[in-house]
């Protein structure tokens, strides 16, 4: 222990009071003990403590010993039995970990150490709480065994997929989504690429195919990162020209994006499809709506037989590679918006228009289209049906009848400005003249003054609308 080199004139006269604030301070818990180890006194840092420890005024004339748990007693005794000034070399080893009893039974940790306090054989013990150090060790430790079972299950579950991803009987791979460069290959894709199987972890995507087929699979992957899903490509290996089909999905690992590409063997018996599926097309060459599939660009690939009909031609070949803008819509404009909203969109959903015949016939139809990929390429779907029958407003009758407001709002982008102004025109007046009817008591002089009209001018517009009894009036 390295002591004050001049206590006496750096510290000064120091009377009993002085040194008891100075004991007391220096530690949470301080007992003072006689030569036999007798608590002849005690302090403690702040009253809170005290409390905890209830009553600690009854240790006072027992033996230090006896206040300890039982673990305790021989380091209590060994700290009393070394004298530091007889036996220095063993100084160093002062602090030491005590169970302190409280009154009730509980044991509080303190950090102890005892020094000797003028020549009458006395001792002080100094305490330090360990609680808090305590709390925060067992805090650690709980989060440490936390993170263990954490990282328990995480090896436990990267050794499950790892050995699917082993396993796999399709080739799979594992792209860096950056450089789309291949970071991990299954044995199935280890042996579908042959003696190259070992400069593939190496090798981007694209030199694995053919070059004829590396934009397909680029915009697969491009599709992918950006919607999060894409239709499947076929495309052919560089070195031995086998026909796969490409899949491919992302994942997060590390803060990064990863390709998860599949290569199956596409499916047996070229283009024949499902039996399912060859019936569905069936129901759709035959079904009473039209049904036609474009391009990108709204060309015409196939078209069902009731859009041959709605256009008035006779074979599919005449619609085959033709604009759809020539059948649907006025001067393209409309179409140009149908297409606007299934670029932004994927579908749309019963949009109103016009579809012109060949031979100069027209049909009011609804358009339901969707958008869907096929081979790295956008298609357009559209379902046209007729609905002339239930939407078309009835032609003006020979009595003279008017369109509703809501059949004017139909008509909207169908018909010219000035016709649309004239029929509200002619509702309107409608409108007035049979609320002005009403409010007269079917008074037809009475209602041509109020509306400003002459008796004659009513007659001629009650007429033309076909309102009222005018023989019974006139007769």
């Amino acid at each position: 222990m390295k002591s004050f080199a001049t206590p006496r004139i750096s510290l000064g006269p120091l009377d009993a009071d002085a040194a008891a604030g100075l004991i007391a301070a220096a530690a949470d818990v301080s007992l003072v003990l006689d030569q036999a180890g007798i608590i002849r006194d005690l302090a403690f840092s702040h009253e809170d403590l005290a409390r905890e420890f209830d009553g600690p005024d009854s240790w006072l004339g027992r033996a230090w010993s006896e206040t300890v748990a039982k673990d305790s007693r021989a380091k209590v005794e060994a700290m009393l039995a070394r004298d530091p000034l007889k036996d220095p070399a063993r100084d160093t080893a002062r602090w030491r970990h005590i169970n302190q009893l409280t009154t009730r039974g509980a044991s509080i940790p303190l950090l102890c150490s005892v020094a000797p306090l003028g020549q009458a054989g006395r001792h002080v013990v100094f305490g330090r709480d360990l609680r808090p150090l305590s709390q925060l060790q067992q805090r650690m430790v709980e989060v440490q065994q936390s993170m263990e079972r954490d990282y328990s299950r995480l090896r436990q579950a990267e050794t499950r997929y790892r050995l699917l991803f082993q396993m796999a009987m399709d080739p799979v791979l594992i792209l860096d989504a950056d450089q789309q460069r291949i970071m991990e290959a299954n044995p199935a894709a280890q042996r579908l690429f042959g003696r190259n199987a070992r400069r593939t972890p190496s090798r981007t995507l694209a030199e694995v195919f053919e070059p004829g087929d590396r934009l397909a699979v680029q915009t697969l992957l491009a599709n992918v990162r950006s919607a999060g899903r894409a239709d499947d490509v076929t495309a052919h290996l560089a070195e031995s020209g086998e026909a796969v089909v490409v899949s491919a999905s992302t994942f997060r690992q590390e803060a990064g994006l990863l390709f998860l590409v599949r290569l199956s063997a596409p499916a047996q018996g070229g283009a024949a499809l499902p039996d399912s599926q060859a019936k569905m097309l069936k129901v759709v060459q035959v079904a009473p709506d039209g049904f036609v599939v474009t391009d990108a660009s709204a060309q015409v690939l196939t078209a069902n037989a009731a859009f041959l009909d709605m256009a008035q031609l006779t074979q599919e070949d005449q619609a085959r590679g033709e604009p759809l803008d020539r059948w649907i819509g006025r001067q393209g404009v409309e179409l140009e918006v149908l297409l606007t909203n299934l670029r932004n969109r994927g579908a749309v959903r019963l949009y109103a228009t016009t579809l012109h015949g060949a031979l100069g016939g027209q049909v009011e139809v609804e358009i339901s289209a969707v958008s869907v990929m096929n081979g790295g390429q956008a298609c357009f779907g559209f379902q046209i049906r007729d609905i002339g029958a239930r939407s078309r407003p009835a032609a003006r009758a020979a009595d003279g009848a008017t369109r509703s407001v809501e059949q004017l709002t139909e008509l909207i982008g169908r018909v010219p400005l000035k016709d649309l102004v004239r029929e509200a025109t002619d509702a309107i007046e409608r409108l007035c003249i049979e609320a002005a009817l009403e409010l007269t008591g079917d008074n037809r002089a009475s209602a041509a003054e109020m509306l400003g009209l002459s008796r004659q001018s009513l007659y001629v517009k009650l007429r033309r609308y076909g309102l009222g009894d005018l023989d019974e009036q006139q007769g």
